[in-house]
């Protein structure tokens, strides 16, 4: 198998196929049987190591790119030769086997040694089943990753609790900043998949090895309701019933921590042509909506909820396409 399968129900995310990456190698064949791929993200940083500003995001990534500029300041494109003089082999996806691969010393030297510090490296799919999305990688957990990496001040230190974690990449890069991240989501797959990329990442943290793995122990039950401050979910409501399972979620955690707690969520408002309304709708925005005003309104006696957006004036840490319709959200609850 060297290409993807496309199906009635197949779903390809918009990074995919707006950023074709040439790290993208496959790998293996998960659990289920799906494609899987490794592909590298670099933090953008300018000359003097400094997080790049979010006025040219692109720009200062060719510059750290050692892309070539004439004297006039314009883009000079280096053109491939009319006649190759090398040999060089065809590069195909090649598929390792179906379980988990077993790193060999030399692969876990040649990971270290490729882990530079501005690097992070993902396994993800390229397309799934809706049932499947959280297993590739979506803009609004580059949203809101880029948010943690400009806020690192107010997250240092800090115990975190993520929803609908997918890869984990959103955890990975929080784990660079804060005390704790608990990393969740559902079925055992995914999750192989998310303890996988933590792995391959090791060189920004030190990752925690669970005595019982994917289960709770009754200290991290506690550590998590005595010390979260923070819950994020990055573009996990594009469903209505998740959406309802993820503000019921929202709703009881907050009520059952210690402290006030604030959740960030990243969405990106897809439009899509209905048959229902003959015209361009965004249902699984509007209920998005719909939840968050009522998480607002709430008026039970026990928990107050406020809820504002999060102006995306950031600085853009890694490379992708920062649309309008990104969005973030900032919900603050505390007990009555």
């Amino acid at each position: 198998m060297d290409q993807v399968t496309f199906k009635s129900d197949t779903v390809l995310s918009d990074v995919h196929l707006l950023l074709p990456n040439a790290c993208h190698l496959m790998k293996r064949l998960n659990g289920v049987g799906q494609p899987v791929f490794t592909s590298k993200f670099r933090i953008l940083r300018d000359y003097n190591g400094k997080d790049s500003g979010c006025d040219s995001p692109v720009h200062e990534n060719l510059e750290a790119s050692n892309v070539l500029w004439d004297e006039d300041g314009d883009l000079d494109v280096v053109r491939r030769p009319r006649y190759s003089t090398c040999n060089r082999d065809a590069v195909c996806p090649i598929i390792l086997s179906q379980s988990a691969v077993t790193l060999t010393d030399e692969d876990e030297d040649s990971e270290e040694e490729d882990g530079a510090h501005d690097m992070i490296k993902i396994e993800h799919t390229m397309a799934t089943p809706l049932d499947d999305v959280g297993k590739q990688i979506w803009r609004g957990a580059f949203l809101l990753a880029d948010f943690i990496l400009a806020q690192t001040s107010m997250f240092k230190g800090t115990t975190v609790l993520e929803l609908g974690a997918g890869t984990g990449l959103t955890s990975i890069v929080m784990a660079t900043v804060a005390k704790m991240v608990y990393c969740t989501d559902v079925g055992e797959d995914l999750l192989n998949m998310c303890q996988r990329n933590v792995t391959l990442n090791r060189q920004h943290f030190e990752p925690q090895d669970a005595d019982l793995e994917f289960c709770w122990t009754d200290a991290e039950v506690a550590d998590l309701h005595d010390n979260t401050t923070f819950l994020i979910a990055a573009d996990v409501c594009y469903d209505d019933d998740l959406t309802d399972a993820l503000f019921r979620t929202l709703y009881r955690l907050s009520s059952n921590m210690r402290h006030p707690s604030t959740a960030y969520i990243s969405i990106e408002k897809r439009l899509n042509f209905t048959l229902r309304h003959m015209d361009v709708a965004c249902e699984a925005y509007d209920h998005f909506r719909h939840c968050l005003d009522q998480l607002h309104q709430l008026t039970d006696g026990k928990m107050n909820f406020t809820v504002e957006p999060v102006k995306i004036s950031f600085s853009q840490f890694f490379q992708y396409e920062r649309v309008d319709q990104l969005e973030l959200w900032k919900v603050t609850a505390e007990r009555l």
